[in-house]
Protein backbone atom coordinates (compact mmCIF):
# COMPACT_ATOMS: atom_id res chain seq x y z
CA UNK A 1 0.00 0.00 0.00
CA UNK A 2 1.09 3.64 -0.71
CA UNK A 3 0.30 7.23 0.96
CA UNK A 4 -0.98 8.51 -2.58
CA UNK A 5 -3.70 10.43 -3.38
CA UNK A 6 -5.55 11.31 -6.87
CA UNK A 7 -6.51 14.43 -8.32
CA UNK A 8 -8.75 14.35 -11.61
CA UNK A 9 -7.97 17.15 -14.09
CA UNK A 10 -11.58 17.69 -16.92
CA UNK A 11 -10.57 18.24 -20.16
CA UNK A 12 -13.93 18.51 -22.07
CA UNK A 13 -16.23 16.21 -23.40
CA UNK A 14 -15.87 13.95 -26.48
CA UNK A 15 -19.62 13.95 -28.51
CA UNK A 16 -20.08 10.64 -30.70
CA UNK A 17 -22.49 7.73 -31.94
CA UNK A 18 -23.89 5.48 -29.49
CA UNK A 19 -22.66 2.77 -31.54
CA UNK A 20 -19.49 3.70 -31.51
CA UNK A 21 -19.25 3.27 -27.53
CA UNK A 22 -21.30 0.61 -26.95
CA UNK A 23 -21.86 -1.89 -29.84
CA UNK A 24 -25.10 -2.10 -31.31
CA UNK A 25 -26.82 0.32 -29.56
CA UNK A 26 -29.13 1.21 -31.94
CA UNK A 27 -30.29 -1.94 -34.64
CA UNK A 28 -32.77 -1.44 -37.22
CA UNK A 29 -35.51 -4.01 -37.19
CA UNK A 30 -38.46 -5.03 -39.79
CA UNK A 31 -41.10 -3.02 -38.35
CA UNK A 32 -37.98 -0.14 -37.43
CA UNK A 33 -36.08 -0.12 -40.26
CA UNK A 34 -35.00 3.49 -39.59
CA UNK A 35 -33.87 3.84 -36.12
CA UNK A 36 -32.99 6.79 -34.79
CA UNK A 37 -29.21 7.38 -34.61
CA UNK A 38 -28.18 8.73 -30.84
CA UNK A 39 -25.53 10.76 -29.61
CA UNK A 40 -23.89 10.50 -26.09
CA UNK A 41 -21.55 12.78 -24.58
CA UNK A 42 -18.78 11.64 -22.26
CA UNK A 43 -16.70 13.12 -20.03
CA UNK A 44 -12.36 13.55 -21.28
CA UNK A 45 -10.08 13.64 -18.08
CA UNK A 46 -6.97 13.09 -16.82
CA UNK A 47 -5.42 12.06 -13.41
CA UNK A 48 -2.74 13.26 -11.23
CA UNK A 49 -1.12 10.76 -8.47
CA UNK A 50 0.55 12.61 -5.40
CA UNK A 51 2.83 9.72 -4.98
CA UNK A 52 5.87 9.69 -2.23
CA UNK A 53 8.37 9.03 -5.38
CA UNK A 54 6.85 11.67 -7.27
CA UNK A 55 4.39 13.72 -8.90
CA UNK A 56 2.41 11.29 -11.82
CA UNK A 57 0.73 12.57 -14.69
CA UNK A 58 -1.98 10.31 -16.13
CA UNK A 59 -2.53 10.59 -19.42
CA UNK A 60 -2.76 13.90 -21.56
CA UNK A 61 -5.76 14.73 -23.47
CA UNK A 62 -6.40 15.65 -27.12
CA UNK A 63 -4.19 18.46 -28.55
CA UNK A 64 -6.24 22.46 -27.99
CA UNK A 65 -5.82 22.26 -31.48
CA UNK A 66 -7.95 18.96 -32.43
CA UNK A 67 -10.92 21.77 -33.39
CA UNK A 68 -8.36 23.39 -36.47
CA UNK A 69 -7.24 20.91 -38.07
CA UNK A 70 -4.68 18.73 -35.69
CA UNK A 71 -7.36 15.92 -35.79
CA UNK A 72 -8.30 15.31 -39.42
CA UNK A 73 -11.78 16.62 -40.29
CA UNK A 74 -13.61 13.57 -40.15
CA UNK A 75 -12.52 12.15 -37.04
CA UNK A 76 -13.15 15.24 -35.27
CA UNK A 77 -16.91 15.19 -36.83
CA UNK A 78 -17.53 11.76 -35.51
CA UNK A 79 -15.65 12.66 -31.83
CA UNK A 80 -16.64 16.36 -31.17
CA UNK A 81 -14.00 17.34 -28.88
CA UNK A 82 -15.48 20.49 -27.17
CA UNK A 83 -13.56 22.20 -24.18
CA UNK A 84 -10.37 22.19 -25.26
CA UNK A 85 -7.63 23.62 -23.73
CA UNK A 86 -3.97 23.54 -23.40
CA UNK A 87 -2.83 21.18 -20.81
CA UNK A 88 -1.19 23.60 -18.59
CA UNK A 89 -3.98 25.57 -18.51
CA UNK A 90 -6.09 22.34 -17.32
CA UNK A 91 -3.62 21.43 -15.05
CA UNK A 92 -2.97 24.89 -13.50
CA UNK A 93 -6.85 24.90 -12.92
CA UNK A 94 -6.06 21.85 -10.28
CA UNK A 95 -3.41 23.62 -8.65
CA UNK A 96 -0.37 21.86 -10.58
CA UNK A 97 2.34 23.56 -12.86
CA UNK A 98 3.90 21.19 -15.88
CA UNK A 99 7.13 21.98 -13.81
CA UNK A 100 5.85 19.45 -10.79
CA UNK A 101 4.94 16.47 -13.27
CA UNK A 102 7.57 14.50 -12.21
CA UNK A 103 5.97 11.51 -14.52
CA UNK A 104 4.02 10.65 -17.14
CA UNK A 105 2.17 7.47 -17.90
CA UNK A 106 0.38 6.88 -20.64
CA UNK A 107 -2.34 3.98 -21.27
CA UNK A 108 -2.26 4.33 -24.57
CA UNK A 109 -1.52 6.85 -27.19
CA UNK A 110 -4.68 7.70 -29.52
CA UNK A 111 -5.17 11.15 -30.42
CA UNK A 112 -7.40 12.26 -27.38
CA UNK A 113 -5.27 10.81 -24.88
CA UNK A 114 -1.66 11.69 -26.37
CA UNK A 115 -2.62 14.84 -27.56
CA UNK A 116 -0.67 16.70 -24.51
CA UNK A 117 2.92 15.08 -24.64
CA UNK A 118 4.39 18.19 -26.80
CA UNK A 119 4.43 20.17 -23.40
CA UNK A 120 6.99 17.12 -22.62
CA UNK A 121 9.25 17.64 -25.27
CA UNK A 122 12.44 18.28 -25.21
CA UNK A 123 12.42 17.11 -20.84
CA UNK A 124 13.65 14.68 -19.24
CA UNK A 125 10.22 13.53 -18.33
CA UNK A 126 9.94 9.96 -18.15
CA UNK A 127 6.82 8.88 -20.32
CA UNK A 128 5.79 5.58 -19.48
CA UNK A 129 4.29 3.65 -22.58
CA UNK A 130 4.13 0.14 -23.62
CA UNK A 131 5.85 -1.66 -25.99
CA UNK A 132 3.22 -2.91 -28.20
CA UNK A 133 1.42 0.35 -27.50
CA UNK A 134 4.36 2.75 -28.76
CA UNK A 135 5.30 0.28 -31.79
CA UNK A 136 1.57 0.36 -32.88
CA UNK A 137 1.39 3.54 -32.49
CA UNK A 138 3.96 4.39 -35.11
CA UNK A 139 3.27 1.63 -37.27
CA UNK A 140 -0.41 3.33 -37.44
CA UNK A 141 0.87 6.89 -38.31
CA UNK A 142 3.58 6.03 -40.51
CA UNK A 143 2.56 3.74 -42.94
CA UNK A 144 -0.79 3.50 -45.17
CA UNK A 145 -1.38 -0.04 -43.91
CA UNK A 146 -4.36 -1.68 -44.33
CA UNK A 147 -4.84 -2.72 -40.22
CA UNK A 148 -3.42 0.97 -39.27
CA UNK A 149 -5.30 2.81 -36.96
CA UNK A 150 -6.57 5.93 -37.87
CA UNK A 151 -6.56 7.47 -34.46
CA UNK A 152 -2.96 7.54 -33.86
CA UNK A 153 -1.49 10.75 -35.28
CA UNK A 154 2.43 11.12 -35.18
CA UNK A 155 1.60 14.82 -34.44
CA UNK A 156 0.68 13.87 -31.42
CA UNK A 157 3.93 11.35 -29.97
CA UNK A 158 6.86 11.89 -32.94
CA UNK A 159 8.39 13.74 -30.72
CA UNK A 160 11.88 14.36 -28.25
CA UNK A 161 10.28 12.52 -25.38
CA UNK A 162 11.94 10.37 -23.01
CA UNK A 163 10.33 7.32 -23.32
CA UNK A 164 10.11 5.01 -20.34
CA UNK A 165 9.11 1.32 -22.24
CA UNK A 166 7.03 -1.01 -19.98
CA UNK A 167 7.47 -4.52 -21.25
CA UNK A 168 5.31 -7.52 -20.66
CA UNK A 169 1.53 -7.57 -18.65
CA UNK A 170 2.57 -6.73 -15.66
CA UNK A 171 4.98 -4.05 -13.96
CA UNK A 172 5.87 -2.54 -10.56
CA UNK A 173 7.66 0.77 -11.41
CA UNK A 174 6.41 3.00 -8.13
CA UNK A 175 5.55 1.73 -4.64
CA UNK A 176 1.92 0.47 -4.47
CA UNK A 177 1.58 0.83 -8.17
CA UNK A 178 0.86 -1.81 -11.02
CA UNK A 179 0.76 -1.12 -14.79
CA UNK A 180 -1.07 -4.09 -15.95
CA UNK A 181 -1.31 -4.91 -19.84
CA UNK A 182 -5.17 -4.37 -21.20
CA UNK A 183 -5.41 -5.55 -24.95
CA UNK A 184 -8.53 -5.27 -27.00
CA UNK A 185 -9.18 -1.41 -27.17
CA UNK A 186 -5.46 -1.27 -28.68
CA UNK A 187 -2.73 -3.31 -28.34
CA UNK A 188 -0.76 -1.98 -25.48
CA UNK A 189 -3.55 -0.15 -23.39
CA UNK A 190 -2.02 0.26 -20.16
CA UNK A 191 -4.16 -0.20 -17.29
CA UNK A 192 -2.94 1.01 -13.83
CA UNK A 193 -4.06 -0.67 -10.08
CA UNK A 194 -3.27 1.33 -7.14
CA UNK A 195 -3.06 0.35 -3.84
CA UNK A 196 -3.79 3.18 -1.29
CA UNK A 197 -3.17 3.38 2.50
CA UNK A 198 -6.52 5.62 2.49
CA UNK A 199 -9.06 2.91 4.08
CA UNK A 200 -11.32 4.71 2.01
CA UNK A 201 -9.88 5.11 -1.27
CA UNK A 202 -8.85 1.20 -0.73
CA UNK A 203 -7.77 0.10 -4.27
CA UNK A 204 -8.31 1.79 -7.52
CA UNK A 205 -7.94 0.41 -10.87
CA UNK A 206 -7.90 3.07 -14.07
CA UNK A 207 -8.96 0.90 -16.11
CA UNK A 208 -8.82 3.31 -19.07
CA UNK A 209 -10.60 2.61 -22.31
CA UNK A 210 -10.85 -0.78 -21.92
CA UNK A 211 -14.04 0.35 -20.81
CA UNK A 212 -15.00 3.22 -22.34
CA UNK A 213 -18.24 3.62 -20.45
CA UNK A 214 -19.99 1.73 -17.17
CA UNK A 215 -21.86 0.32 -19.98
CA UNK A 216 -19.07 -1.72 -21.78
CA UNK A 217 -17.86 -2.88 -18.28
CA UNK A 218 -20.91 -3.82 -15.71
CA UNK A 219 -22.70 -4.90 -18.83
CA UNK A 220 -19.94 -6.36 -20.90
CA UNK A 221 -20.94 -4.65 -23.50
CA UNK A 222 -17.87 -3.98 -25.96
CA UNK A 223 -17.42 -0.80 -27.67
CA UNK A 224 -18.43 -0.60 -31.53
CA UNK A 225 -15.86 -2.26 -34.25
CA UNK A 226 -14.17 0.93 -34.75
CA UNK A 227 -12.69 1.30 -31.11
CA UNK A 228 -11.62 -2.44 -30.89
CA UNK A 229 -7.92 -3.56 -32.04
CA UNK A 230 -9.13 -7.07 -30.83
CA UNK A 231 -11.90 -8.12 -29.40
CA UNK A 232 -10.98 -11.17 -28.22
CA UNK A 233 -8.65 -9.83 -26.65
CA UNK A 234 -11.12 -7.00 -25.07
CA UNK A 235 -13.25 -9.98 -23.88
CA UNK A 236 -9.76 -11.48 -22.22
CA UNK A 237 -9.00 -7.60 -20.47
CA UNK A 238 -12.32 -7.36 -19.19
CA UNK A 239 -11.98 -10.47 -17.64
CA UNK A 240 -8.69 -9.70 -16.56
CA UNK A 241 -10.26 -6.48 -15.01
CA UNK A 242 -13.25 -8.43 -13.28
CA UNK A 243 -10.33 -10.92 -11.26
CA UNK A 244 -8.76 -7.51 -10.22
CA UNK A 245 -11.34 -6.13 -9.18
CA UNK A 246 -12.78 -9.09 -6.92
CA UNK A 247 -9.61 -9.81 -5.73
CA UNK A 248 -8.70 -6.26 -4.28
CA UNK A 249 -12.61 -5.40 -3.71
CA UNK A 250 -11.24 -2.41 -6.03
CA UNK A 251 -12.95 0.93 -7.23
CA UNK A 252 -12.72 0.76 -11.08
CA UNK A 253 -12.78 3.88 -13.28
CA UNK A 254 -13.69 3.36 -16.75
CA UNK A 255 -12.04 5.93 -18.98
CA UNK A 256 -15.04 8.24 -19.80
CA UNK A 257 -17.77 7.88 -17.91
CA UNK A 258 -19.34 10.60 -15.97
CA UNK A 259 -20.06 9.01 -12.51
CA UNK A 260 -16.55 7.43 -12.86
CA UNK A 261 -15.30 10.91 -13.16
CA UNK A 262 -17.41 11.92 -9.95
CA UNK A 263 -16.02 8.74 -8.24
CA UNK A 264 -12.71 10.33 -8.80
CA UNK A 265 -13.47 13.82 -7.38
CA UNK A 266 -14.67 11.86 -3.73
CA UNK A 267 -11.90 9.15 -3.71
Amino acid sequence: MVDASLTPIERGTITADVNNLREGATLATVSEPNPNAALQTAPVYNVVIDHPEGTILWDTGSHPDAADGHWPAGLYDAFEHTGLRPLEDDLADAGYAVSEIDYVIQSHLHLDHAGGLETFAGTETPIYVHERELKYAYYSAKTDAADADIAYLAADFDHDLSWEIVHGDRAHVFEGLEFVRLPGHTPGLLGVVLDLEDAGAGTVILAGDQAYTRANYDDEQPMGGGLLWSKRDWFESLQRVQNLERRHDATVICGHDADDLERLHSL
